[in-house]
């Protein structure tokens, strides 16, 4: 089975829109690539899990964002927001900043990881002293790149961010202002806009990916909180001093895997034989073994047309994970890597129960994964 995608940073990807908007605001070195015309003050709006077709589909409640300048952008790969942050943070594809999944197994602790947490996958042992961000992910991220250049940097996030390892790893540089609500990430937002001459801005609501997980994409739930969304990004427009611009984005969409095929792993002998570690998530597992080429025979037979399923050479020589992937990358991909067709899942009722028990999911190549919106004010 071929690859569903090929070269998935062959065009522009969340990786691009930092660069971008540092090199709008003067700051040298820095590519274009979205061609963004020259601004000193930028605010980059993050709506988690809020895909452009998902967008698209449901404008009629958010009419606000429905009637603004956008086009669709990709994610890049894994579609999944530990990957997309650490892509829009550090300016890089996934194989460069080597975040390469929800879970990864990492070597130099030798068990899955889970980067949103910055924990062994599936416990609360926090792992930022044996695992220091700084030297995990050591590249330069665009917030220190944007502050060297003397722009004025805020972060206006939740204030349970201030100092996560993910944070930490590509988020770091500049202020870092924690909020609470939106009424307060409103009021941070404006306030920080005109602390400098050249400034930039970047803020962040999880709501509607947290409501599409539990409830599905595009349910009553969902689309009740786009529109609460939608009121916000109104609210904040109205708000933004003249000569702002807003950039509103996403980190992935989403599909509905409760109507898709749910293979459970941890009841599937075909699945499970000579797996020494599994790790990803249901739209997108990386698989572990001493035994690639059984393991890999056994998915495909059981998978069949629900799940793409391949090796890493595949994945690589397809520029999934972009060009040149570093060595540690390399190693966190999976030896078998399975990416979810239509509304397919690779599920672990027993070691992944709450995550496998939510209908709204990402992670793989679907256009409602992959694409995300890029809009401007």
């Amino acid at each position: 089975m071929d690859l569903p995608l090929h070269d998935v940073y062959a065009e522009p990807t969340l990786a691009d829109l930092m660069p971008s908007v540092l090199a709008s605001a003067g700051v040298p070195g820095e590519a274009n690539r979205l061609a963004l015309p020259e601004q000193s003050r930028t605010v980059v709006l993050l709506v988690d899990g809020m895909g452009w077709n998902l967008l698209r589909r449901n404008a009629a409640a958010a009419p606000f964002l429905a009637g603004l300048d956008g086009r669709p952008l990709r994610a890049g790969f894994p579609t999944t927001t530990a990957v997309s942050i650490a892509s829009l943070g550090t300016g890089l594809a996934s194989g460069a900043h080597a975040v390469t999944g929800y879970q990864s197994y990492v070597e130099e602790i030798d068990a899955p990881f889970n980067w949103l947490r910055w924990t062994l996958a599936g416990t609360a042992v926090d792992q930022r002293e044996r695992f220091v961000p700084e030297w995990i992910q050591p590249h330069p991220t665009v917030f220190e790149r944007a502050d060297a250049a003397g722009l004025t940097v805020t972060t206006v996030v939740p204030r349970s961010f201030d100092g996560s390892g993910l944070t930490r790893a590509v988020l770091r540089g500049g202020n870092f202002v924690g909020v609470s609500a939106y009424g307060d990430l409103l009021a941070h937002v404006v306030a920080a806009v005109t602390t400098g001459d050249r400034t930039l801005v970047y803020c962040y609501l999880g709501e509607v990916d947290t409501i599409g997980h539990l409830y599905g994409p595009e349910s009553p739930s969902w689309i009740a909180q786009l529109t609460v969304v939608d009121r916000f990004v109104e609210q904040l427009v109205a708000a933004l001093p003249t000569g702002t611009r807003l950039l509103i984005t996403a980190d992935h969409g989403m599909v509905d895997a409760s109507r898709g095929r749910r293979a459970d792993f941890d009841h599937l002998p075909a699945l499970s034989e000579d797996v020494d570690v599994i790790a990803g998530e249901p739209r997108c597992r990386h698989v572990h073994t001493r035994r690639p080429d059984a393991v890999l025979e056994r998915w495909r037979n059981e998978l069949g047309d629900d799940l793409w399923v391949g090796t890493r050479d595949d994945v690589i020589a397809g520029g999934l994970f972009g060009p040149d992937p570093s060595p540690a990358a390399c190693r966190r991909i999976g030896d078998v890597v399975a990416i979810g067709l239509g509304e397919s899942t690779v599920v672990r009722t027993d070691g992944e129960l709450v995550m496998s028990q939510l209908p709204g999911q990402h992670g793989a190549l679907t256009d409602e994964e992959l694409l995300v919106p890029l809009l401007q004010v």
